[in-house]
């Protein structure tokens, strides 16, 4: 049973990992900024390599050989890219290569575990229009 569905799941997931690396290959060509650039690789080509580590994974159960090496690289690869994504994109807002984010809307507790007044008598949503002076 498994010697017919396993080599069209190597395929499947063979063919989901080439679209994927491919969209991120574009993606990492024709943006136009580094932040923006950023996007493709990390999201997009996880996924890809993603799956083309599970396509060698399945191919060699199939053949009778457990392999679990291609699981510890997709546990480090899924680990890893985010937070390199987060340095290079802070490296970039601290050289100010790029445009910064907008402000949040309320500034004062934003990041905060301080709750706004605002919020915890949201029934008195009138009396709260204007923000207090300290």
């Amino acid at each position: 049973m498994m010697e017919t569905i396993g080599p069209a799941l190597v395929a499947i997931c063979l063919l989901i990992g080439a679209i994927f690396t491919l969209v991120a290959g574009i993606g990492l060509l024709k943006l136009n900024d580094s932040m923006t650039r950023l996007h493709a690789p990390t999201k997009v080509g996880t996924v890809g390599v993603g799956a083309m580590l599970l396509a060698s994974m399945i191919h060699s159960f199939v053949l009778g050989h457990e392999s679990y090496h291609e699981l510890l690289i997709m546990a480090f690869l899924f680990v890893t890219a985010p937070i390199s994504a987060n340095f290079i994109a802070k490296v970039q807002l601290h050289k100010r290569n790029c445009d910064a984010p907008p402000l949040p809307p309320r500034d004062d507790t934003w990041s905060t575990y301080d709750v706004p007044e605002f919020d915890r008598h949201h029934e008195e949503l009138e009396e709260f229009s204007e923000p207090k002076a300290n």
